[in-house]
């Protein structure tokens, strides 16, 4: 695997090692006096409004959190400026592999795209099927893998694949209970090894709940260094991401 450039020096603590990352007025309109006689001729010039979830990404997005509300914990995909942290871990040379757990529409799957060498190898595991399809369509460079990221390290080995040089995640982690979180963590752990990095994101509104500080304090248990970023306010809602390498067991 590819050795990627260390990250900042850290700075601040987040249960283990920790760092900051590279942080026309309306007219009125008269009613008229008589009624029309005859009817328009010509149709419409203006476009028809968008249906209740907008188009595109945005559309497909919120279709999924409406249809799982308890595996889509946002309402919109991650903001450029979130999702350029998040691919920050991805190596820029070599033939690395890296993976997404919950890529979503593929926001930062582009981000990923952009850093990866031509002979990269690039996996997106998706438990959504409306998701993995539309990210088939719209995103043929990725690899997408149906799947769920408990079972990583077996998804993984159907192909080929023995460990990866990074793991970008998605997951809403405030939304798992505590033996969920363990378990994809475990596999996260045994996919990048040594010398892989880990990165994920948390919002800042989930921080005071339960399930959100106990993964703070899981992270810790799980590597050796936990490096935790400045919060991006320019994305839907404000998140910070975690940073984590150098797995303490397996």
């Amino acid at each position: 695997m590819t050795a990627e450039p260390a990250l900042p020096a850290p700075s601040t603590p987040a249960g283990g090692v920790a760092g900051r990352l590279p942080t026309c007025p309306a007219t009125p309109v008269t009613a008229p006096t008589t009624a029309p006689t005859t009817a328009p001729t010509t149709a419409p010039t203006t476009a028809p409004l968008a249906g209740p979830f907008g188009t595109g990404p945005r559309r497909a997005f919120l279709a999924a959190a409406v249809r799982s509300p308890g595996q889509i914990g946002a309402v919109a995909p991650s903001s450029p400026r979130l999702a350029d942290l998040l691919a920050s871990v991805v190596p820029t040379h070599g033939t690395p592999t890296v993976v997404e757990l919950g890529p979503g529409t593929g926001s930062v799957s582009a981000a990923i795209a952009e850093r990866l060498p031509a002979d990269a190898r690039h996996l997106a595991v998706e438990l959504d099927p409306r998701l993995a399809a539309y990210l088939r369509r719209t995103r043929p460079d990725l690899e997408v893998v149906d799947g769920d990221a408990e079972h990583l390290t077996g998804l993984l080995a159907a192909r080929s694949v023995p460990a990866v040089d990074a793991v970008v995640s998605g997951l809403p982690w405030s939304l798992f209970g505590g033996d969920t979180q363990r378990r994809i963590l475990d596999q996260v752990a045994a996919a990048i090894g040594p010398t892989g990095a880990f990165a994920t994101f948390a919002y800042t509104h989930t921080a005071p709940m339960t399930t959100a500080r106990r993964f703070r304090r899981m992270l810790s248990e799980v590597f050796d260094e936990v490096v935790v970023s400045r919060t991006i306010w320019r994305n839907l809602p404000p998140a910070y991401a975690y940073v984590c390498r150098r797995p303490r067991h397996g």
